[in-house]
């Protein structure tokens, strides 16, 4: 069985939501972070929901059976600034001295929240992205 999320992938067209974000350095710096991320992970954006922007999926299943489609790393711009998603349940201590080493930023469950690109160390962002890809391939071969 099939479990069917509120949140899809879907055909929006992921430069156009960026275009019409109003904030210019949101903007300048969630096109940056798709570069970024599409670089990294040699996946095309897709839009997912109405403000998600995902790189590649997997597919998680539950002991019961049941199973979903997801992103493996995604980001999102949000009114008080971006969150970058890096793996559901996320247990930031597994990369302590890399977020240490980040800067300015706080943490979600399975999130980091930043105000702008120019807060953060963007070499050391790319090294945690590097990170939860190759667990992510670890976890969920394909």
């Amino acid at each position: 069985m099939v479990y069917k999320l509120k949140t899809q992938i879907n055909n929006a067209n992921v430069t156009d939501f960026l275009n019409s974000l109003e904030d210019q350095q949101k903007r300048e710096d969630s096109f940056k972070l798709l570069d970024i991320f599409r670089r990294i992970s040699q996946c095309e954006a897709k839009m997912w929901w109405s403000t998600i922007i995902g790189f590649g999926t997997y597919t998680y299943k539950y002991a019961s059976g049941q199973t979903w489609d997801w992103m493996r790393i995604w980001f999102s711009p949000r009114k008080t600034g971006l969150s970058i998603y890096i793996m559901p349940g996320y247990n930031f201590s597994e990369i302590e001295i890399l977020l240490s080493k980040l800067w300015k930023y706080k943490s979600g469950k399975s999130c980091l929240n930043i105000k702008k690109l120019s807060d953060i160390d963007l070499k050391v962002l790319e090294e945690i992205i590097h990170f939860w890809l190759k667990e992510m391939e670890r976890m969920y071969p394909g």
